[in-house]
């Protein structure tokens, strides 16, 4: 029996060892940048055999060094797996979001991570620990991180659904601003930049790109017409494409701008009363309660009184 261990533990040794001189003979194999770098010119001969990394004072730095190349790794599996890299990019541009698909596959994951965690955690407490119940609490882990990620997919949503009712409310003033401006008589692009560098806003940041686009030799029909396809509302689109016919066909502008500013404060108006009309239900519930809750004391209060009158 003796022998037989020893045997074993003889063959895992060797096993790994073999595998650890393998690893070590092709990590220090020379790469194909390194061979072919110094016969091309205007190309650097040194080629770091690391990335350099800025030292950090945070706690955590070390750990997120460890942990995150597996992360990546995971929100690689999880782009192939979901897909639709294309709708996530377009959302995350009508977000007004910096953050790359990658980025946001990343967060899923962690996200994921997360909510595993946290439901590993309630059962940890009592749940769990039961005789029987382990295999369950698992799948309900699992169920909680594919519930995380389709949280934050949703989080998404959200964000760009903000960020197109912030467009809508700002779109009035900016086009009287616009019309304004362009009625003392400045240019299109003039006007453009009057109302970036005066205000503030997530329409005024999209035009502020629209109006950068312009100044790398873009033509601005054209970014205009890039940003109706970015920003996915309808009102945008038809403010974009009226711009852009105004500058090409020379047709009045002013009067364009004051018409797509009152079709949006009407369309505006309508939204607000149908919410009211849909809320109106929704408000008379708390008032149906509380004059349940106190109608009956108060009947029995009268009943009362009447029994000692």
């Amino acid at each position: 029996m003796s022998a037989l261990l020893g045997g074993v533990l003889g063959a895992v040794l060797g096993t790994g060892l073999v595998m650890v001189a393998g690893r070590l003979s092709v990590a220090r194999r020379p790469s194909l940048v390194s061979r072919v770098a110094p016969y091309i010119r205007d190309v650097p001969t040194t080629v770091p055999a690391w990335t350099p990394v800025v030292p950090s004072d945070r706690p955590l730095s070390a750990l997120v060094a460890v942990v995150r190349p597996g992360l990546e790794a995971a929100a690689e599996r999880l782009e192939r797996l979901l897909g639709g890299r294309e709708s996530v990019q377009r959302r995350l541009s009508r977000a007004g979001s910096p953050m790359t698909v990658e980025a946001f596959r990343f967060s899923q994951v962690v996200w994921g991570l997360a909510g595993f965690g946290a439901a590993m955690f309630v059962g940890l407490l009592g749940p769990a620990r039961q005789p029987g119940s382990a295999v369950t609490w698992l799948v309900v882990c699992g169920g909680s991180a594919i519930a995380a990620i389709l949280a934050r997919d949703s989080a998404l949503s959200r964000s760009v659904r903000r960020r197109e009712e912030q467009i809508l409310g700002e779109f009035p003033v900016v086009a009287d601003l616009l019309a304004l401006a362009v009625a003392a008589g400045e240019g299109p692009g003039a006007a453009l930049n009057r109302v970036v560098s005066s205000c503030r806003g997530a329409l005024p940041d999209e035009l502020a790109v629209v109006l950068a686009q312009s100044r790398t030799g873009v033509p601005l029909a054209t970014a205009l017409d890039a940003f109706a396809q970015r920003s996915g509302l309808a009102v945008v689109s038809r403010f974009a494409e009226g711009f852009a016919v105004a500058i090409e066909r020379g047709t009045p502008l002013v009067d364009v701008l004051n018409a797509q500013a009152g079709d949006v404060r009407e369309a505006g108006k309508r939204s607000l009363i149908e919410t009211g009309a849909r809320k109106e239900i929704a408000m008379m519930v708390p008032v149906v309660v509380l004059i349940t809750r106190l109608g009956c004391p108060m009947a029995v209060l009268g009943s009362r009184q009447e029994r000692t009158s």
